[in-house]
């Protein structure tokens, strides 16, 4: 689950971490009257929103008055901010993060994750702030220092120290980003984080060490033990479908492509969406309906699979062990009824029940394609998106 910059800081705060000081609005009016709270020479408006990328799509931006906030607020408010992270349809802005801004001597980068291979928590650091890490890892490799936590040990000084040196500080800043760095990774270890962002961490001209921006995900699974996070949650700027699919326990992911994908298993489902793009197609999302799912969401998810225009085939790929393949032969079965299936349907069935539920499906009186192995199936539904 991700938050706002906003509540990120917030929650930092609390952990002792350092951040610019400012407050969310909703509002021109409210923007203007925080501005005038805050007291500074320089205020700083940024557009919340669950994206990367926003001073360069105009959602951060410097005013010098609160005039100006309310201002720059007003035009922000309401806007479609596009970025490389939210793709061509932008997200609406509906509130904005005034702040003061900050006198920047140096901007660095440091990120914590979780390496699942090792099984360890990884600090990534770096002296080059304010652009993509990966642009980083890609051209100056060098720049990034990586330091590996054993979570049984937990991390250390000299840890924070490590990192302290290799983004060139010195004296006294030494001393803050130790604080700052033990400060964050307590955040990120007490709330089950799965991914935390400072980008830039700065030091300023007073020697303060701050996350100018903050970035904060959380590991959905692990949300029932932080209701205080979990409450943090905004619907608001997930895709509507993919809310719908967590009412029905089921996972569903949207993508670009055309060939609409049903399958049962994690596993199961990133390689069909491999052997699509094998094929030379792009799948449509990434859904799952579980090894348990019953009729009712197998019917629900044909709807949300039919609700995306740009499907043009669905391809539904099944190894039936806990669920039966009678089971996804009495939802298609359904959902045609429902709402129809106006698009080529290609069915590879495998395992329990496969002879009854491929009986239901031929005498159903559906235009069904059967595949006798994945791949030929694969091969049929990108041929049958294709109009061949």
């Amino acid at each position: 689950m991700n938050i706002h910059e906003y509540q990120a800081k917030d929650l930092l705060l609390r952990y002792g971490v350092r951040v610019p000081t400012g407050k969310v609005a909703f509002s021109a009016e409210g923007a203007e009257q925080i501005a005038k709270d805050l007291s500074c020479e320089k205020f700083m408006v940024k557009a919340q929103i669950h994206a990367g990328g926003r001073g360069k799509g105009g959602g951060v931006k410097l005013a010098a008055t609160p005039g100006e906030v309310r201002q720059i607020a007003s035009e922000m408010l309401g806007m479609r901010l596009i970025t490389h992270q939210t793709g061509p349809e932008g997200k609406i802005v509906k509130k904005v993060l005034v702040e003061e801004a900050s006198n920047i001597e140096k901007e660095m980068y440091l990120g914590v994750v979780i390496d699942r291979t090792r099984e360890k928590i990884v600090l990534m650091a770096s002296s080059e702030g304010g652009v993509e890490i990966e642009e980083i890892a890609r051209n100056h490799p060098e720049k990034i220092l990586r330091e590996c936590i054993d979570p049984s040990v937990g991390l250390q000084p000299f840890n924070c120290r490590k990192i302290a040196y290799f983004l060139g500080l010195n004296g006294k800043t030494v001393n803050k980003a130790v604080s700052f760095i033990s400060g964050l990774y307590k955040a990120f270890t007490e709330n089950d984080g799965s991914l935390a962002e400072m980008n830039p961490l700065i030091v300023t001209r007073e020697g303060e060490v701050l996350a100018l921006d903050a970035k904060l995900n959380f590991d959905d699974n692990a949300l029932y033990r932080h209701p205080e996070i979990e409450k943090l949650h905004d619907p608001a700027e997930e895709n509507p479908m993919e809310l719908e699919a967590k009412k029905w326990g089921i996972s569903y992911v949207k993508l670009n492509g055309n060939i609409g994908c049903l399958v049962n298993g994690a596993g199961l489902a990133m390689a069909t969406m491999d052997i699509v793009k094998y094929h030379g197609a792009e799948p449509a999302n990434f859904l799952d309906v579980g090894g348990g799912a019953s009729a009712e969401q197998v019917t629900q998810a044909f709807k949300m699979i039919l609700s995306d225009p740009n499907v043009k085939a669905i391809f539904v790929n099944i190894f039936g062990g806990i669920m039966k393949c009678d089971t996804i032969a009495t939802g298609i079965i359904t959902a045609a009824k429902e709402v129809g299936i106006g698009v080529p349907l290609v069915v590879r069935l495998e395992g329990t029940n496969v002879e009854l539920g491929r009986k239901m499906l031929g005498e159903s009186g559906l235009n069904i394609t059967t595949g006798a192995d994945m791949r030929e199936a694969a091969s049929k539904a990108v041929a049958a998106a294709q109009g061949r």
